[in-house]
């Protein structure tokens, strides 16, 4: 969960001569597969993808990742460029020590992803629902591990068997002090 602070109205206090700040307000964010189901619902398309969003659909994803109750609407236009961009790396942080290899030659799908889709594969992989309320990326990440881990072992080909061969045989007479 992120928690943003949100700066209040400066006002200048006349007793002490300087400026204060009064009413901070700490939004508690979560980007989640909840936020992200929210969010298709409003915009009624895909929120993952390449698309830039607008000003209101970016907008839009701040109110459905918000955690906070009874946010006075005022605290929104407070929000700065700095406030976005914190919002924007929380979003794109990985949340997980896991790493995957990226096998050479793979293609990456060019399948949509929806919040549907992202149940669809949790109920799948038995995955607890509790999970829709997790970062998006340490879903993404168990999903992604779950289905590597169910992948049956891949065979070797004949010039990966006849490597390991030569490799085991030069280890053996090594072992054995042996030419062969």
């Amino acid at each position: 969960m992120l928690k943003l602070t949100i700066l209040g109205d400066e006002h200048f206090d006349d007793e002490t001569s300087l400026f204060v700040t009064r009413g901070d307000v700490i939004l508690e964010l979560e980007h989640s597969l909840v936020s992200l189901s929210k969010w298709e619902a409003s915009f009624e398309k895909p929120f993952l993808g390449k698309d830039e969003k607008t000003d209101e659909e970016t907008f839009g994803y701040i109110l459905a990742m918000l955690q906070t109750p009874d946010v006075p609407p005022e605290v929104f236009s407070r929000i700065t460029a700095e406030n976005i961009q914190e919002i924007n790396n929380y979003i794109d942080s990985k949340m997980s020590a896991t790493w995957f290899k990226e096998a050479k030659g793979m293609s990456t799908s060019r399948e949509v992803i929806t919040a549907e889709l992202v149940y669809y594969w949790m109920i799948a992989l038995n995955i607890p629902l509790e999970w829709e309320r997790r970062h998006l990326n340490q879903l993404f990440t168990l999903i992604k591990v779950l289905n590597e881990k169910n992948q049956p072992e891949k065979k070797l080909s004949k010039a990966e068997i006849a490597a390991r061969n030569r490799a085991l045989n030069a280890q053996r007479k090594e072992q054995h002090n042996t030419s062969g």
